[in-house]
């Protein structure tokens, strides 16, 4: 029986946890990417959805404040990470200024392998996702106590879930659309800006 005090916690840790994660980035950008092509789109939103799950388990149980005091692990992943996103918002960039309609070929993962690798990279090598699961929510969760933290986890990792279960209901839905190469070049677009703004921002 869940008692008022943890229901609360546990609607925090949504509230909080879909805040950070709704936000745009590179990988909500990825995965509507690959929804709206129809290309694997829920094996990466599964994949994401356990990434997020692992990143903010280890955020509850204590680990953000060992990223937080490695500033050795932070600028490899900061480098890293922006040289893999300027490199990714460079292909958006390429589509975007040669088009083509969804019908008329398709320019995401070609495999199943290539999908789930990609979405693994835009996870993971984005220091932003380190700072937004592990140490941010991981401290948020501290302060509830060695149990209600977890309600608090429990909820981050909910609204994880239901975010990508509407990426991945949704952006195939938007299929028609895109079968306008305009459509795609707007979208395109998009991702290179949301690619490189984060790349910039670890950059600098």
């Amino acid at each position: 029986m869940i008692t008022a005090l943890q229901s609360t916690i546990l609607l925090q840790g949504f509230l909080t946890g879909g805040g950070l994660i709704v936000a745009i980035g590179a990988q909500n950008a990825f995965v509507l990417s690959q929804g709206v092509r129809r290309q694997y789109h829920w094996p990466v939103a599964l994949l994401c959805v356990l990434n997020d799950t692992l990143l903010i388990s280890l955020g509850v149980l204590g680990m953000g404040a060992l990223i937080s005091d490695s500033p050795v692990l932070l600028q490899v992943a900061r480098i890293g990470g922006a040289l893999f996103l300027g490199y990714y918002g460079f292909r958006a960039l390429r589509s975007a200024l040669r088009p083509v309609g969804l019908s008329a070929g398709q320019s995401g993962a070609r495999t199943l392998r290539s999908a789930l690798l990609t979405a693994l990279a835009v996870s993971l090598l984005n220091p932003h996702v380190y700072l937004d699961t592990v140490v941010l929510l991981g401290s948020i969760a501290t302060q509830h106590g060695a149990q209600l933290r977890f309600w608090f986890g429990a909820g981050a990792v909910l609204a994880s879930f239901c975010w990508f279960l509407l990426l991945g209901l949704g952006a195939p839905r938007l299929a028609p659309l895109f079968a306008s190469p305009r459509a795609w070049r707007v979208l395109d677009g998009i991702i290179c800006l949301v690619m490189w703004s984060i790349a910039v921002r670890l950059v600098v």
